[in-house]
């Protein structure tokens, strides 16, 4: 009696699953997420890098953190140099410079390490 009622049950039917196709599209959609961030950092370093029409006029120079609110920044703004303030309370012209930038008292400017760069430092030191 038992057995002819387990004859008459319905079996569950378990889906094939293909194994290696599962595979591929895992591995497929990895690849794109790995491109998408290559390309978002090759993207963001291209345009980090455009130049305005007309030139840039106002450059932050250096900037020093005070406190953990308080910061002072030295801003060149068409020649002039201007030590500035910035805290909680609002931004304030600390400093004037006025005349001309020396030559010599220009800091150089650093470029920036490219994303391969800093790829490759961080693969050298596991």
């Amino acid at each position: 009696m038992i057995q002819a009622m387990l004859a008459r049950a319905p079996t569950a039917s378990v889906p094939d699953i293909n194994v290696a196709g599962e595979m591929v599209r895992v591995m497929l959609s990895l690849g794109a997420i790995v491109a998408l961030i290559f390309a978002a950092g090759w993207l963001t370093r291209r345009l980090q890098s455009r130049q305005f029409i007309g030139g840039r006029r106002l450059r932050c120079i250096e900037s020093m953190a005070i406190s953990a609110r308080e910061r002072v920044l030295l801003i060149e703004a068409d020649g002039k140099r201007v030590l500035v303030g910035v805290g909680a309370g609002g931004v304030r012209a600390l400093h004037v410079y006025e005349g001309s930038v020396p030559v010599g008292e220009a800091p150089a400017s650093v470029a920036a390490p490219s994303f391969a760069e800093l790829l490759g430092r961080l693969g050298r030191k596991s």
